[in-house]
């Protein structure tokens, strides 16, 4: 059984950064993706990024630039480093994961719909 733990949020000033973690534990060692989305109140949920075992990444255009997933395979672990950071990036981030190779295909853009993921842990950007 996955369980996914994420850490890291917190309240920043605009333009701050933070680095969000997601550890893993159970993952199996198939093929699977990893990635992030986000909900702000009222809004719907938004997949912003991905990376899977081939270690390719994919960016949804309101982060790209300003974020950068990446993976420690000998941790279990997955992070969201944060740049640049503005007003519209409030949310609930939460990590999730997949193992079906067309669902990882869609890259970021079905993050939001993976069957796996945690609680999330909440990015406030506010002066």
């Amino acid at each position: 059984q996955e369980q996914l733990g994420e850490s890291g949020g917190g309240s920043v000033q605009p333009g701050g950064s933070l680095r969000l973690s997601c550890a893993a534990s159970g993952v199996s060692n198939q093929f699977h993706c990893m990635g992030w989305f986000r909900r702000a109140p009222g809004k719907e949920r938004e997949g912003i990024a991905s990376i899977d075992t081939d270690w390719r990444t994919t960016y949804a255009d309101s982060v790209k630039g300003r974020f950068t997933i990446s993976k420690d395979v000998w941790k279990n672990t997955v992070y969201l480093q944060m740049n640049l950071l503005k007003p519209e990036d409030t949310a609930k981030y939460y990590c999730a994961l997949s193992y079906l190779r067309w669902e990882c295909g869609e890259g970021y853009r079905n993050v939001g719909r993976f069957a796996r993921s945690g609680q999330g842990t909440q990015v406030t950007v506010s002066s």
